[in-house]
């Protein structure tokens, strides 16, 4: 099972930076976000492949347009937040408002209400685990939230699956949830198959990675395939090597989406 999905945000949504953290702060920044999407279209219309993307509601309700064609082309229509927050930022009633009015501006934009959700930053962690709940009662069948690896910005190291399961709320709903998935380094967990882990690995580990594993989920931005964005201000020099490291190198042919097979998460209900 191997999973392509894309994070629709612009070049400029940065999370926990304090140049962009801001929604107010996004209105300075030139979007680039319609050429990102058409290129990632593009890919998939060549490979004959279909993927998930999962759409911020800021930009669903200033792109609609944009964000109608990857319906019109029959990819999944997942959430992303509206706001682009870490969801351990934030309170139990913020989250869901954020959530709601995510859904609202994705509907109103493709006439399709999302049922599968990714937090940004895969922020879901062991303090904010509160959100599935939170999303099952508002209409969530499917998550991808969760990186059961250390990260940056938390993680779930701890959690117990390294493919789809099936998990129960504290209020018995269900969500099934498709994690990321991960290799083995020296006895950790080693997530390889992200849009920056896909800039910065060499392409024969990736290649050993997803031949050894029997489930891959993806991730990719717009952002991944755009070696002439700009630079965001405000990044640490850690986080600009991490942003920046290997546009100017790889190309978008070398992720090779046609092989293995590739199948979306519409599918697998």
């Amino acid at each position: 099972m191997h999973i392509i999905t894309f994070d629709i945000e612009d070049w400029f949504h940065v999370l926990d930076n304090p140049d962009t953290n801001n929604i107010e702060q996004w209105k300075a920044f030139p979007s680039r976000l319609e050429s990102g999407v058409n290129k990632l279209l593009g890919f998939c219309d060549q490979a004959g492949v279909k993927a998930t993307f999962f759409i911020l509601g800021w930009v669903a309700e200033r792109a609609p347009d944009v964000i109608a064609e990857i319906a019109r082309r029959g990819h999944e229509i997942a959430c992303h937040s509206y706001r682009h927050q870490l969801v351990y930022t934030q309170t139990a009633g913020e989250f869901e408002r954020d959530l709601v009015t995510a859904l609202e501006r994705i509907e109103a934009a493709t006439g399709i209400r999302p049922n599968a959700y990714r937090a940004p930053g895969f922020s879901i962690t062991a303090r904010s685990v509160w959100a599935f709940d939170i999303l099952a009662r508002n209409g969530i069948k499917i998550d991808g939230s969760i990186f059961p690896a250390p990260r940056a910005h938390g993680g779930l190291p701890s959690f117990p699956a390294g493919g789809p399961c099936l998990l129960e709320t504290d209020n018995s709903r269900q969500l099934k949830i498709f994690p990321m998935s991960f290799g083995h380094v020296l006895g950790r967990r080693i997530v390889f198959s992200g849009g920056g882990y896909f800039r910065v690995l060499p392409y024969a580990a990736l290649k050993r990675g997803f031949e050894r594993a029997s489930y891959v989920m993806t991730y990719f931005h717009p952002r991944d395939f755009d070696p002439e964005q700009p630079i965001v201000p405000g990044l640490s020099p850690i986080r600009r090597f991490k942003s920046y490291v290997g546009h100017d190198t790889r190309r978008p042919s070398a992720y090779h989406l046609g092989s293995p097979p590739w199948l979306v998460v519409a599918n697998l209900r």
